[in-house]
């Protein structure tokens, strides 16, 4: 009896015309499907990770170009036969993912570069591949003196020129969590910031959109600013006048997770996929300009310019708990749309 995958079903019934569109290169033995965010991860995954996966594993690997929560959301409406074999999440989105029960269960045992990665970056449904350290960001020619910690950035001189920019990244939630503890507040208590940044928007020298903020910067319209380090390392490769500081509260870390879609059908191929990213070759080609990419092999040795000299610093850096953080988040965004963007 021959056995029909339902991938191949669904590419011979042409249901949705989604088979139609995926890649021949995805439906062929060899072959995979990943998702990817679109820009510079789009660019590193396409021209670093998949030849690496074609010379080193004959595998074919098609890349499915959306954001975070686009991915759950197409794999969610999918209702069980996946439109591609593997996610690519920060952890506000994976957690939702995982509670949707979206994750096939990792084998560490698969993964020959396993025992390269710190503890607790490969867990039971997800392998970081990336992470970022989150901090604060400023012009140094404008301040001799950088700021110290989350509550300098509403204070005088750096207030008039902050760049305000919401919850719609990962980066910005947990920036502004940080900001509310450094006024008493929690993630069950946002009162404290939003009281703050209600008083910081007269003064503020922009607020804009999370992506517009490189651009405002390296214009000069603000000096200061809260993002992650792969920001400030594409900047200063650019000549820009920029620098990262640690808040006396300890920087913020956060993982990109690599994880294999419930029901896929190319799996082993999938752990290819994912031992290839995490390999030192790869981590070290994605470290570099233009990409910028934190790497988390241990085997890595770190270029200067990610403000990072071991990977062993991220276990002391502050992490957050999106299980809390995803009930909540739509209503802060609504909020700070309302109330700081207007």
């Amino acid at each position: 009896m021959t056995t029909i995958s339902r991938r191949d079903l669904l590419a011979g019934a042409g249901a949705l015309g989604l088979a139609a569109s995926l890649p021949l290169s995805a439906r062929a033995a060899g072959g995979l499907t990943a998702a990817i965010y679109p820009g510079t991860w789009e660019e590193a995954y396409r021209g670093v990770v998949a030849p690496a996966l074609k010379k080193s594993a004959n595998v074919d690997i098609a890349f499915d170009s959306l954001f975070a929560v686009d991915q759950v959301a197409k794999v969610r409406a999918a209702r069980g036969v996946p439109p591609f074999d593997c996610f690519v999440l920060d952890p506000g989105p994976a957690a939702s993912a995982m509670q949707a029960g979206l994750f096939e269960p990792i084998d560490a045992k698969k993964l020959t570069n396993a025992a390269k990665v710190p503890d607790g970056l490969i867990t039971s449904h997800g392998v970081t591949c990336n992470a970022q350290v989150v901090g604060i960001a400023y012009n140094p020619k404008k301040f001799p003196t950088p700021p110290k910690g989350w509550a300098d950035l509403f204070k005088s001189p750096y207030v008039e020129r902050l760049g305000l920019t919401g919850f719609q990244t990962t980066f910005g939630t947990v920036s502004i969590i940080e900001m509310a503890k450094a006024f008493g507040g929690s993630i069950e208590n946002m009162e404290p910031i939003f009281a703050e940044l209600k008083k910081a928007v007269a003064k503020a020298a922009a607020v804009a959109a999370p992506a517009a903020m490189p651009g405002l910067y390296q214009q000069g319209q603000i000096d200061i600013m809260y993002t992650n380090t792969n920001t400030v390392a594409i900047l200063k490769g650019r000549g820009v006048d920029i620098e990262f500081v640690k808040p006396d509260s300890g920087a913020i870390t956060f993982q990109t997770t690599l994880h294999i879609v419930k029901g896929a059908d190319n799996v082993e191929n999938a752990y290819k996929y994912m031992d290839t990213a995490i390999s030192a070759e790869i981590q070290a080609a994605l470290q570099q300009q233009p990409y910028n990419m934190i790497p988390i092999n241990k085997d890595v040795k770190l270029v200067d310019t990610l403000d990072i000299k071991s990977v062993d610093e991220l276990t002391k850096m502050v992490t957050h708990d999106w299980t809390k953080i995803n009930p909540v988040r739509a209503a802060w965004i609504e909020r700070f749309n309302k109330e700081i963007t207007k």
